[in-house]
């Protein structure tokens, strides 16, 4: 099990890298993680929905990704409450506090998830969530040490130089851990080192004899780690820019001649993986606006992008004044697409009747789309493959969503799907509306769809295969720098006793 000293210190992709390591040597690995808290979601082909980094993982793995491999999903919906998916359906929305006096109940199931994937592989590397050192979520723990305990798995511990304290952070670990979760942490690894990595030689002895655990490396950033989809919200929640290493941001300037796209980012954006493949275009540039700022007046498109909470992120838009930077941009021939929440908040209502995202309320909408959408508790997930009528181009993706939306402008419909009309596009063609993620991976529909906004995408870039090159260099990043012999030693041998899942 691989377990973080604090949030975003690059777990999901270091378990990423190590699910293609080991299965390049030959073993059959499956990624797990119990418990995860994430908006950015991705669809199995049985229909359930499991964190999108657990399908990265897969996708390292060589395998396709399932629900056991997270059968536990927290998206939030407000800043106290979120959406509990267990085994890839919706379990019920719960505040925090009646999920951590509930959580423990979801032990068996997330146990059982556990034990099918393990009777399917050689290897099983788990990921935690947070930190072990938040102990005052210790009792009922499902995602770090109460997994592990229950399943009697030995630990990795990974600390993130970059945020200073890396030290402090894995000895104050030790310290305030129970010496039985304590013993279950075998080794340590430092990651998102910048640098000479023999200048930390002193601090990892102090680390080990603080701790008495393994060191396993000091890792370096790895700068094509940018090309994978992002593993965290805190990824999205940073300025614009491409992002660089095991999970970090860093301000990029584009091309002369570039087609800019807008994204306005509300309180809860769901699914940001979808603007990945137009960051990895280099004629284009993606711009991520956050609260305070107005939209760009150079903007060729804004994107709305989907949210978790549309009602409450349609508000903050409003509150931001970017409706009226929309309007603007209409005006002056600009373009619009809305995906999944953004294309319900292109319409001219939004009903929740039933109270599916809080209170019993219709509001109205931005009016660009001549649609309606009604809110349901009936939620849609599933693959699909379907074509673009206007480029006439094939095109991949998935469907995470609530509700139904109706209207004239559904006649001219962006995409067909399974022979089917599916989404929207307004009379005059400048604004565009799907509940289709993932479309931008699909190579030819993309460079169709740039093309006809004016860009010139130049070298045409294969997505799926730069994210596969992407994540064999990363491997081959962890081949170098970690102990990946000592890894697989561990998890052979590492275990205190006999598995409760065995």
């Amino acid at each position: 099990m691989i377990q973080g000293a604090g949030s975003n210190v690059g777990k999901s992709l270091i378990v990423a890298g190590l699910c293609r390591v080991f299965a390049r040597r030959g073993l059959a690995v499956r990624p797990f993680k119990p418990q995860n808290m994430s908006n950015n979601a991705a669809a199995t082909h049985t229909g359930g929905e499991i964190g999108r980094a657990q399908a990265l993982q897969a996708l390292a793995a060589g395998v396709a990704p399932s629900i056991d491999m997270n059968p536990v999903l927290l998206k939030p919906e407000s800043e106290t409450g979120a959406q509990i998916i267990v085994l890839g359906r919706r379990w019920g929305t719960m505040r925090a506090r009646e999920f951590g006096q509930r959580k423990a109940e979801l032990l068996p199931a997330v146990l059982e998830s556990y034990k099918r994937l393990a009777r399917q592989a050689d290897l099983v590397i788990v990921e935690g969530a947070g930190s072990p050192a938040e102990v005052n979520l210790r009792a009922g723990d499902i995602a770090n040490m109460g997994f592990a305990e229950a399943a009697c798995l030995p630990v990795v511990l990974v600390g993130d130089i970059e945020r200073g304290g890396v030290i402090a952070s894995l000895v104050g670990t030790h310290v305030v851990l129970s010496q039985q979760d304590r013993a279950r942490i075998k080794a340590f690894a430092i990651n998102k080192f910048r640098g000479d990595v023999s200048l930390f030689d002193g601090g990892v002895r102090v680390i080990c004899e603080k701790t008495g655990w393994q060191p396993l490396g000091v890792m370096p950033y790895f700068s094509d780690a940018g090309k994978l989809p992002a593993e965290d919200i805190l990824d999205i929640a940073r300025p614009a820019g491409r992002r660089c290493g095991c999970g970090a941001s860093a301000v990029g300037s584009a091309p002369a001649e570039t087609l800019k796209i807008a994204v306005p980012v509300a309180g809860r954006i769901a699914n940001f993986d979808d603007l990945d493949p137009l960051r990895l275009e280099p004629n284009v540039a993606l711009e991520l606006v956050h609260p305070g700022r107005p939209l760009p007046l150079d903007a060729d498109l804004i994107l709305l992008p989907g949210s978790k909470a549309t009602i409450a992120d349609l508000a903050i838009l409003r509150a931001q004044g970017w409706d009226i930077d929309i309007a603007a941009h209409i005006r002056r021939g600009g373009h619009v697409l809305g995906l999944c929440g953004g294309y319900q908040m292109l319409g001219q209502t939004i009903a929740d009747p039933d109270g599916v995202e809080g209170k019993v309320e219709t509001v109205r909408g931005l009016g660009f789309l001549d649609v309606e959408t009604l809110l349901t508790g009936d939620k849609i997930v599933r693959p699909v493959e379907g074509r673009h009528p206007a480029s006439g181009t094939a095109l991949a993706g998935y469907e995470i969503h609530i509700g139904r939306t109706t209207g004239p402008d559904t006649r001219r419909a962006l995409f067909e799907i399974a022979g089917q009309p599916a989404g929207a596009t307004s009379a005059n063609g400048r604004v565009m509306g799907t509940y289709v993620h993932g479309i931008f991976g699909s190579d030819t529909f993309r460079r169709a769809f740039l093309a006809a906004l004016g860009c010139d995408i130049g070298g045409e870039i294969a997505y799926l295969e730069a994210v596969e090159a992407a994540l064999d260099g990363f491997a081959d990043h962890l081949e170098k720098h970690l102990d990946c012999d000592a890894i697989w030693r561990i998890a052979c041998n590492g275990s205190d006793g006999p598995s409760a899942i065995r």
